[in-house]
């Protein structure tokens, strides 16, 4: 019996052991978006992820390895499904959705809430974790893919900088948003800003860039500039 007991006891030492190391091995090839921009499919996997591991080191019954061929096909689905969203918008929208307006000018989108099943309470405490304690403050609120709000104030309710001792109290022309992503333009965007692609030349043009495929990402601003991220090939080619 003492015997028996013993051999239990090491044979668990060792499959927690192994888990440990597995998992934190798996973690590290998988990288940091697990702990810094949990979107809802990375918080399910993660719970699913440290479930198997738990699973394998405590579960006497669960073959090892059983549990850890389980453990590695989670991790590489996991992989895989990151390549992809990397690749593919339509991918990314699919598997962790895309931000949601959910104030815009000082209003509430009731039917921003309902379709994120956010209600006016979860709102209001979001916006004052910002210092923020009235909406009509806001000129747009996002609900952003990892259910965090994101705010922009209306420009004479933000905080004033050396800049700003004349500064220009009229509403934004734009909400900052993307229209180029990896060399490919965002057109439901565009048609949202009634923005066109010779508009977008243009801008690119301004800054030397002669083609949508050398930029790697570009958001139009409040006032209607163009900001510019190249691709790293264009960027170390161009003078």
């Amino acid at each position: 019996m003492e015997s028996f007991i013993h051999a239990h006891f090491w044979e668990m030492i060792l499959r927690t052991t192994l888990s440990f190391f597995a998992l934190l091995i798996l973690a590290r090839v998988l990288g940091k978006k697990q702990l810094g921009q949990l979107t809802f499919f990375h918080y399910i996997t993660g719970i699913t992820f440290g479930s198997i591991a738990s699973e394998i080191a405590s579960q006497e019954e669960t073959p090892f390895l059983d549990g850890m061929i389980s453990l590695i096909w989670w991790s590489v689905l996991t992989y895989l499904m990151t390549v992809i969203t990397i690749k593919s918008k339509k991918a990314r929208v699919l598997i962790d959705d895309k931000p949601t307006i959910v104030v815009q000018k000082g209003l509430i989108l009731e039917s921003a809430l309902r379709k994120n099943r956010l209600h006016l309470d979860e709102l209001t405490m979001m916006l004052r974790e910002q210092a923020i304690f009235s909406v009509q403050d806001v000129e747009y609120a996002l609900l952003e893919t990892n259910g965090k709000l994101s705010v922009l104030q209306k420009t004479s309710e933000q905080v004033a900088t050396k800049q700003d001792v004349k500064a220009d109290i009229s509403p934004p022309t734009y909400l900052p948003t993307e229209v180029i992503s990896d060399g490919q333009l965002i057109k439901e965007n565009m048609v949202e800003l009634d923005l066109t692609e010779d508009w977008v030349m243009k801008k690119l043009k301004k800054q030397n860039v002669q083609s949508v495929e050398e930029v790697y990402f570009a958001q139009v601003q409040t006032n209607g500039s163009l900001y510019i991220s190249l691709k790293d090939k264009a960027r170390h080619s161009s003078p």
